[in-house]
C-alpha cells in the first residue's frame, strides 16, 4: 500500500472529537480504519461507503471497543440523514467524491455543539499551496520508500484490496470560498502531503440555512 497519507493524519483528526464518546458518522469509511480508531475511544460509529467491497472489509475487521461500529453500503450524497443526530461526522479524503455542498447535509446532522472534520484533498492555486506542496515532495518520497522498505522486510505488500479513487481534486481557493460561505465559522488548514483540515463546530444557536 505504501504510505499512507490519511492514517498519517488520524490522530489530528482525533483531537477535534468533542467532549464524551456520543456518535459518530464515519462518512467514505473504506476498510474501517478511522472508524475503528473511533470506537476504541468509546463513540458508537456509523461508518458508510458506497464501495461494497470496503465494507466487507471493514466489516471484516471487527471493532476493538469499548464503542460500537455499524457498518452499511451508502452514497452520502443521496442518503437521507437524520438532523441534530451526531456528535462527530469525520471525512477522510472522501468530500472530493460528492459535490462539496453535500457538507452541509454533514451539518445539519451535528448536534449542537458537534464536529465537522474533513481532511481533503485540494490543488493548489496559491504561492503557499505550490510553496507547501514543493516542501511536501521530499518528504512525501522519503516517506514511501521508509514504508515500502518495511513491507519488503516483512512479507511483502498486503494483497487485500484498496479503496476507489478519485484523482480530479477542486483548487483550494474553491475550497476556501465554499467553506466560508456554507460552514460559517469553519477553520480550514493546509497540511504536508497534499492535504487540508477543515473543521466546522456547530455552535447552540445555529440553524440549516
Amino acid at each position: 500500500m505504501g504510505f499512507n497519507h490519511n492514517d498519517h493524519y488520524h490522530p489530528l483528526l482525533l483531537d477535534q472529537l468533542p467532549p464524551g464518546p456520543g456518535v459518530a458518522l464515519d462518512v467514505g469509511c473504506g476498510a474501517g480504519r478511522f472508524a475503528r480508531r473511533l470506537a476504541a475511544t468509546g463513540m458508537h460509529v456509523e461508518a458508510i461507503d458506497r464501495s461494497g467491497p470496503m465494507i466487507d472489509l471493514a466489516r471484516a475487521a471487527g471493532s476493538p471497543g469499548p464503542g460500537t461500529i455499524s457498518y452499511r453500503q451508502a452514497d452520502v450524497a443521496a442518503e437521507k440523514l437524520p438532523e441534530a443526530a451526531y456528535d462527530f461526522i469525520s471525512c477522510l479524503a472522501s468530500i472530493h467524491h460528492v459535490p462539496f455542498d453535500t457538507v452541509t447535509k454533514l451539518r445539519d446532522a451535528l448536534v449542537p455543539g458537534g464536529v465537522l472534520a474533513v481532511l481533503g484533498l485540494g490543488r493548489p492555486s496559491t504561492p503557499g499551496d505550490y510553496a507547501r506542496a514543493l516542501v511536501a515532495s521530499p518528504v512525501n518520497a522519503l516517506a514511501r520508500v521508509v514504508v515500502y522498505t518495511g513491507e519488503r522486510l516483512n512479507g511483502g505488500i498486503d494483497p487485500l484490496p484498496s479503496a476507489p479513487i478519485v484523482e480530479t481534486y477542486p483548487p483550494m481557493s474553491r475550497i476556501r470560498h465554499d467553506a466560508a460561505r456554507l460552514l460559517p465559522g469553519s477553520k480550514l488548514r493546509n497540511l504536508l502531503f497534499f492535504r487540508y483540515l477543515l473543521v466546522y463546530r456547530k455552535g447552540e444557536d445555529d440553524h440549516p440555512m
